[in-house]
């Protein structure tokens, strides 16, 4: 029998499939396009933001991960001892091993208080960015999109906001919801002071989306949709909307620090998160008692942590700002 009248060998499916390039996961495709990234090389050229990236890291474990790597639970009252209170850290003559930092004028652990109230602050502050995103965008795009008197309205709105300190509103907002709700709980007091802090940013999100959308409302794909009769709604959702994200990122991410930085202020008055729940504000208000009297370290430790989670979250927003601006490429 000669070689022409053999049977083709015909490759397995499975075989035919891992040489295809199609075959390549969609993770793997993903990951490499991330590698190859403009993005990705100014991370890596960056010191600093990766240092940056490495401390909020760290602080968002902490806190995320705060029921299971805390050493002590500093709201299970059963569990404090007045006689450990006011503690020293470890490394001193009168410190404990069992509290590596110290313990307030409760007996609470601080590395303990640190991490839960670094949970609360993290908390209140990205779900105040989220509210301020979702109000700010909207109102953005509407006033950019519609104009006339919508946009008048608006801007007109902005400006009185702009007008007051942001923290003075806050206090406004946070005493008026508390003169209506004064017997509250602490799911409604945490929900006033999210209302007060978001409600104080979303003026910075409306009037850049608004001056975004005044440019993308007169480009060709939006005068083409217009013509097709396709819906203003859908115009704004669908094809002004991903093309005005870009400066909103990078303002949320740096509007993360300024509000976590305005609920401690909120909470350092006293008018913040509840005494039962402390984030860092409360933690250093109370510390700030005992400031004098030499117990630094209640004060000391949760102002580094507040600085900590501030400036690297502020650093990694300055360096997506330059990452996502064309004019620095």
């Amino acid at each position: 029998m000669s070689k022409r009248d053999l049977p083709a060998v015909v490759p397995a499916p499975a075989q035919v499939a891992a040489d295809t390039p199609t075959s390549v996961s969609p993770w793997v495709r993903l990951l490499k396009r991330l590698d190859d990234s403009e993005v990705w090389h100014s991370f890596k050229s960056s010191k600093l933001t990766i240092a940056a990236a490495l401390v909020a890291l760290f602080c968002f474990g902490c806190a995320l991960f705060a029921p299971w790597l805390a050493p002590h639970n500093p709201f299970d009252l059963a569990s404090l001892d007045l006689m450990d209170a006011r503690l020293p850290p470890a490394w001193t003559s009168e410190g404990r091993a069992t509290y590596l930092l110290g313990t307030d004028d409760q007996g609470r652990d601080i590395v303990s208080a640190l991490m839960y109230g670094a949970r609360i602050s993290l908390g209140v502050g990205i779900a105040s960015v989220l509210i301020s995103v979702t109000l700010g965008v909207s109102l953005g795009l509407l006033a950019g999109y519609v104009g006339g008197r919508v946009d008048a309205f608006i801007m007109r709105i902005c400006d009185v906001m702009l007008s007051f300190p942001a923290i003075l509103v806050a206090l406004l907002i946070d005493g008026v919801g508390r003169a209506m709700f004064p017997a509250a709980q602490d799911a409604v007091a945490f929900g006033v002071l999210i209302l007060a802090i978001s409600l104080t940013g979303w003026v910075q999100y409306a009037r850049t989306v608004r001056g975004s959308t005044l440019v993308e409302r007169n480009k060709e794909y939006v005068l083409a949709a217009r013509v097709v009769g396709v819906a203003p709604l859908r115009i704004m959702r669908r094809h002004v909307l991903p093309n005005v994200l870009g400066p909103v990122l990078v303002l949320a991410t740096l509007q993360v620090g300024t509000a976590i930085l305005t609920e401690a202020t909120l909470s350092f008055l006293g008018v913040g998160v509840p005494p039962t729940s402390p984030s860092l504000g409360t933690l250093i208000r109370i510390g700030n008692d005992f400031l004098f009297s030499g117990e630094w370290w209640i004060t000391i430790f949760p102002g580094a942590m507040l600085v900590m989670i501030s400036l690297s979250i502020n650093l990694l927003g300055d360096w997506l700002r330059d990452a996502l601006n064309p004019r620095l490429r």
